[in-house]
């Protein structure tokens, strides 16, 4: 699932109502009308190429939601340690590039920013030298505790907000109205990676296996399923098809 894909946001509102008894049309109420006025935590879990992004992005739009993505956090970290020329698996050298790096984070699903010492790093996070540095890096207990406090800073804010993780509903916001874990075979999870990679299938299969295997071993706040979060296979599933699962879930979490 590609954050860019053709799919427009306004797929993801509700249709209009359809004509009453009077003959006069109904309006259905918006998603947002439907939760609760005021402030909900939407927390989404999962391993790489589980659809974590695209789908988030799409339920905080459809919510009228800020977007946490707390991957790019992570990845503008160890941007910074390798521009710094520090190893990925320094960690007195790591920790002090963390401790010194300011970063901005945008929240608008619309176009989510982020920023390390005020220079825009949204593309360069993506690169490869970061992927294959970053679980290293987020590995670190005293930079997870350090972004760890500042998602809690943003998530604490007054506007709702859905935030997309490896460790959100465990760690960062336990009480979260609505947990969510996504999943998908190793098969789909590497046909979507390499489709926004143009890379070989086979190895981002083999790629996405290496970091499931680092991040669900890591020492500090793993990446690990919530025991009252819903899971979901999205395996074979469209990009509206699991949005709409989740505007349901959330309705009725916080309408209750």
């Amino acid at each position: 699932m590609d954050p860019e894909s053709g799919h427009s946001a306004g797929a993801l509102v509700d249709a209009p109502g359809t004509a009453g008894a009077g003959g006069t049309e109904e309006r259905k109420p918006t998603v947002a009308e439907q939760v609760r006025t005021g402030h909900f935590v939407v927390a989404v879990d999962g391993p790489s190429g589980s659809g974590k992004s695209t789908v988030s992005r799409r339920l905080a739009t459809a919510t009228g939601a800020r977007y946490l993505d707390t991957g790019a956090m992570y990845r503008a970290i160890t941007w910074a340690v390798l521009r710094s020329g520090v190893d990925p698996h320094d960690t007195p050298g790591v920790v002090k590039v963390a401790s010194d790096v300011t970063l901005t984070v945008g929240t608008d699903p619309a176009a989510p920013r982020i920023s390390a010492d005020g220079v825009a790093v949204d593309v360069e996070i993506r690169s490869q030298e970061v992927t294959s540095a970053v679980s290293a890096v987020a590995a670190v207990p005293a930079v997870r505790e350090r972004l760890v406090a500042e998602q809690r800073a943003l998530i604490d804010q007054p506007a709702p907000i859905v935030v997309e993780g490896r460790d959100i509903g465990s760690v960062v916001a336990p009480d979260a109205d609505l947990k969510v874990y996504l999943t998908a075979s190793a098969e789909a999870r590497a046909m979507r990676r390499s489709a926004e990679t143009a890379a070989d299938v086979a190895a981002t299969a083999a790629a996405l296996a290496r970091r499931d295997r680092l991040d669900s071993t890591r020492a500090a706040d793993p990446l690990q399923q919530s025991a009252d979060a819903v899971e979901l296979d999205t395996t074979g599933m469209g990009i509206d098809e699991v949005v709409d699962r989740l505007r349901e879930l959330l309705v009725a979490r916080t309408t209750r």
